[in-house]
């Protein structure tokens, strides 16, 4: 198995591992949802890919079997990250029958290894109950905040 940054040529594999990670946490996605985000996908790969989102990925025989995204983010400097610059790990997926081998562990720990090469000062993510367990045994902390997570729904759908 090859663990290593993906670069353009993956592009549709990555559309791919996308959707799937996204019907498996989403539960059900309609055909309509899955074309549009399918549409939109590979351009925002192409802007984006190794600049400020980088996309980790494990090969068996040529073929991605699963992967993991960090989109970092710089901000103005303050005490809590002083370079500005922090990460968030989004998508992490494998594929049904090459779970339970350590693969994403070892992107996680590959992603971490990047990102203390940019000069990041933290990563976050948000744990599913079935993800929990892995990320504290490769470090990862419960945060907390007096801030509450907060969002706005916009209405931007055309």
């Amino acid at each position: 198995m090859i663990f290593e940054r993906a670069d353009i040529n993956d592009l549709v594999s990555l559309v791919e591992l996308r959707i799937d990670y996204l019907i498996e946490d989403y539960g059900e996605i309609s055909e309509l949802q899955i074309n549009q985000i399918s549409e939109k996908l590979p351009d925002y790969y192409l802007r984006h890919l190794n600049k400020d989102f980088f996309a980790y990925v494990c090969r068996e025989e040529n073929k991605i079997v699963s992967c993991c995204f960090l989109y970092v983010t710089e901000k103005p400097s303050n005490p809590a990250f002083i370079n500005g610059k922090t990460g968030t790990v989004l998508n992490v997926y494998t594929k049904p029958e090459y779970r339970k081998k350590g693969i994403a562990g070892n992107l996680i720990k590959l992603l971490i290894f990047d990102a203390e090469k940019m000069g990041l000062d933290f990563i976050e993510l948000k744990a599913t109950d079935a993800g929990y367990n892995l990320y504290k045994s490769i470090g990862f902390e419960d945060a907390t905040s007096k801030y509450h997570n907060m969002k706005i729904l916009l209405d931007n759908k055309g």
